[in-house]
């Protein structure tokens, strides 16, 4: 018996949302006194998945994230043959779209965006209507599959004691064949980061970025916003944050010329603290807010940022 954990190990390193999935099923597993199988795709070295915080890496070096039916048929190929009571994602894009898909295969229950470990009760917790409020939900399938929200768990350290297999079986033809990859650009990945700029309509126009983008680089910050601004193209839309964009939950999120319509809130309303910055002091945003600024951005964001200076040479 085996808790399965699909991650993503492409890159320089790990993303934490993936470290975090490994994490739950760790949890899980010792819980459950079984063991940790973990799945993954791609040409990650050697070294790397034998470092991962679990008991077995299967590798399907042929799939591709873009092929999720391809990742399905392997992720439930591992999970009938180690005989997975749980299969967990990360509920990322790759997860939304792989984890049904191996539920429904496996005639498994689902939590879709956990952001607890199973209770006592064996009940998980996951956000509900917009993030207004929160269902505990009881799986009684025999197989059960969570996919974990982003940001919702703590990485615990690596041990480090992993075997390395390749997959063996067959993933099938890629049915999707992928003829560009497009870099998102440098600085911190929006999903991973801690802290994050985002900013609306009320920048008035993408030639106004530069001082977003000042103040989150010296905040070592991520830049996001809110879906007019992708929708206009001020800005590109894997920035965009909100119920049909990204949900993140940063240690701070700094809101700037946003008004907080509900579907923006619901992907952000995990937040550790949330700081808005509007002009409008009747904005719906400060209802939500820990701190809240009523100026006219333009002359509140060069402060920021000198303050932010100031910090930094004071470090």
């Amino acid at each position: 018996m085996s808790v399965v954990v699909f991650a993503d190990t492409r890159g320089t390193k790990v993303p934490k949302n993936s470290l975090e999935a490994l994490t739950y099923g760790r949890k899980i597993a010792a819980k459950e006194g079984s063991t940790v199988t973990l799945v993954t795709f791609g040409d990650a070295p050697q070294d790397r998945l034998a470092a991962l915080d679990a008991d077995k890496v299967v590798v399907a070096r042929a799939a591709s994230d873009a092929d999720s039916q391809q990742l399905t048929r392997v992720v439930a190929d591992v999970a009938t043959k180690e005989q997975a009571k749980w299969i967990i994602f990360s509920h990322d894009d790759t997860g939304k779209a792989v984890a049904p898909r191996v539920g429904a295969r496996l005639k498994a229950g689902e939590v879709a965006g956990a952001t607890t470990l199973p209770n006592e009760q064996g009940l998980i917790k996951r956000n509900v209507f917009s993030g207004k409020a929160q269902a505990w939900v009881e799986l009684k399938t025999p197989v059960k599959v969570v996919s974990l929200l982003p940001n919702s768990m703590s990485v615990e350290a690596a041990q480090g004691t992993a075997t390395v297999e390749e997959y063996a079986g067959d993933a099938g033809a890629a049915k999707v064949i992928v003829k560009e990859v497009r870099k998102a650009g440098e600085g911190v990945p929006l999903p991973e980061a801690e802290v994050v700029v985002s900013a609306g309509r009320g920048m008035k126009g993408p030639e106004n970025w530069g001082l977003v983008e000042e103040l989150a680089k010296e905040l070592h910050a991520a830049t996001a916003c809110s879906r007019p601004v992708a929708d206009m193209h001020w800005r590109p839309h894997h920035e965009h944050v909100g119920q049909t964009g990204l949900a993140i939950r940063p240690n701070l999120y700094i809101a700037i010329g946003i008004s907080g319509a509900i579907q923006h809130l619901a992907g952000v309303n995990g937040s550790k603290v949330i700081v808005v910055i509007n002009n409008d002091p009747e904005a719906p945003f400060f209802k939500a807010a820990d701190y809240g600024i009523v100026g006219d951005a333009f002359q509140v964001l060069p402060q920021l940022i000198e303050a932010a200076k100031k910090l930094n040479a004071e470090r």
